[in-house]
């Protein structure tokens, strides 16, 4: 017989064929049976369940969505359903119908005490600001939403945070913010949002700042033994500049002087030293003068640098320095002239390297120090070199103010009157256009109030008044002195905005 020819007919029968013929249908048989079997028990126990868990889940879910709360506010930002749903911890169900009937456990008549104050924690007043949040501003994705607290003291409102990015942000970053809702009850107990506050109005949510002035935050590791403190310090390495040409020269000037000494420090695995007191230039003043006082801290972020560079604050160092060099005998390296390369101070071993610098300029600024052959060896890290948060909050409130949807223009003085017919070819009739400017009369851009709503620095002013955060907080830094609003800050929060329009064109 042919191996691969089936046998006759008559021979599947046989004994020796038997299992093998019998073996399939046996299966199939006992499969279909048993797949009958588990569906007659899953229907028979579903039928008797009035709330089977998917949809019950379904239904709880989709009633939070469909609830109504009116909103009256203007946004700063604008969500996208599918990243809210995900960051909520909520399915997407953006694309089914919902049933417009909350199903949502009502309390009886006994239960129902509209007067009583509103009870923040509860999982449905958050549901409702979230979905209030969400439908008040419609141009930003939402990334992520705090647990409200209560607002005033009334009982009738609750502030929530929340972490958001504008869909038509160009420059890459997460932003917070945090608002007051006004919440009030229907006749049948459902929570509803009335209103939403402005931008930053709900302090009650806010992350709690530590206002330290730098003397408190040096002693912040305290419950560390002075042995330790001390066994740290002796063991570091330090990098200070001192003197120079560099003070009360431009904002600019200034930067580049302090980041040489921040790349030689880096250069040489070393702390740098900061003096954090600066000296404003008269360019950015008033008053038409230099101003000594200022803080390094009003328009940059040393917390963030301090946390990506070893850097220390001068008074901190100085006052360690004095405790503990003749007990542990730390020495000095002095070095007086800019021509000693970093390269050649690689190899010293002391304590600290102190660079002195004269009175003869040009050769007593800071940068000569990365010129010439050091120049291919140092790295100024700018990446690490931020704006300063409270300068930023002022930005971001006015793109808040002007709904993100604004156009801006850079105009640096002297201010040229063709400015219109350029704009005209750039931007549409009727636009939000921010007038980012360095011109204290801003009566000379009249021309371009008939075709566009226009904006300056100055129409916000609420932002940086006496009730303010930057207000506070600065004038904590500055020892309880109130701080002016000066020219560099102007120019800062004019950049970021700059930076936050639809449509940016510089006129220079």
């Amino acid at each position: 017989m042919h191996p691969n020819r089936p046998p006759p007919f008559h021979q599947r029968f046989h004994s020796e064929n038997l299992g093998q013929s019998a073996l399939r249908p046996i299966c199939i048989i006992c499969f279909c049976f048993l797949a009958f079997a588990v569906l007659i028990f899953t229907l028979t126990t579903t039928s008797h369940s009035e709330t089977p868990f998917p949809y019950s889940s379904f239904t709880h879910i989709t009633s939070f969505l469909a609830s109504s709360s009116p909103s009256s506010s203007k946004s700063i930002v604008q969500p996208a359903t599918d990243a809210i749903m995900q960051e909520a911890s909520l399915p997407d169900y953006s694309n089914t119908t919902l049933d417009p009937s909350p199903d949502i456990s009502l309390p009886s008549d006994q239960e129902c005490d509209l007067n009583s104050p509103i009870n923040c924690a509860n999982p449905e007043v958050y549901h409702i600001l979230i979905k209030a949040t969400i439908e008040a501003f419609p141009d930003v994705h939402f990334h992520r939403f705090g647990k409200p607290v209560v607002g005033d003291d009334n009982g009738r409102s609750c502030d929530m945070a929340w972490r958001y990015r504008p869909k038509t942000a160009k420059r890459p970053g997460i932003f917070k913010d945090y608002r007051r809702f006004d919440v009030s009850r229907s006749a049948t107990c459902v929570y509803l949002v009335s209103k939403i506050g402005e931008y930053h109005t709900g302090l009650n949510a806010r992350k709690k700042k530590t206002n330290m002035t730098m003397n408190e935050a040096n002693k912040q590791d305290s419950f560390q033994s002075e042995y330790q403190l001390e066994s740290r310090f002796k063991s570091g390495k330090y990098l200070v500049y001192l003197g120079g040409g560099d003070r009360c020269k431009g904002m600019n000037h200034y930067l580049w002087s302090l980041f040489c000494s921040l790349g030689e420090a880096r250069f040489l695995n070393r702390t740098l030293v900061m003096d954090l007191s600066l000296c404003l230039s008269s360019m950015y003043s008033s008053w038409k003068q230099n101003e000594e006082g200022k803080d390094f801290r009003f328009y940059f972020d040393f917390e963030q640098l301090r946390a990506s560079a070893s850097v220390i604050d001068q008074h901190q160092f100085w006052t360690n320095w004095e405790l503990w060099r003749k007990k542990n005998k730390l020495n000095v390296r002095l070095v007086e002239d800019y021509r000693i390369t970093p390269s050649k101070l690689s190899r010293v071993k002391d304590a600290l390297i102190l660079r002195k610098f004269g009175n003869v300029e040009p050769d007593n600024y800071w940068y000569r120090v990365c010129q010439r052959e050091s120049k291919s060896l140092i790295r100024r890290p700018w990446h690490l070199l931020k704006k300063s948060p409270r300068l930023k909050d002022i930005a971001l409130a006015i793109a808040s103010k002007l709904d993100w949807d604004f156009d801006v223009v850079l105009v640096l003085r002297p201010y040229k009157d063709d400015l219109l017919e350029t704009l005209r070819e750039k931007i549409q009739d009727g636009r939000n256009v921010y007038i980012a400017t360095d011109e204290s009369d801003t009566a000379v851009f009249g021309p371009l109030k008939d075709r566009y709503i226009i904006h300056f620095l100055d129409d916000f002013k609420e932002l940086w008044g006496e009730k303010t955060e930057w207000f506070v907080e600065t004038k904590h830094l500055n020892n309880g002195i109130t701080v002016e609003f000066d020219g560099y800050m102007r120019k800062e929060v004019n950049t970021e905005v700059f930076l936050m329009g639809k449509r940016q064109i510089k006129w220079e």
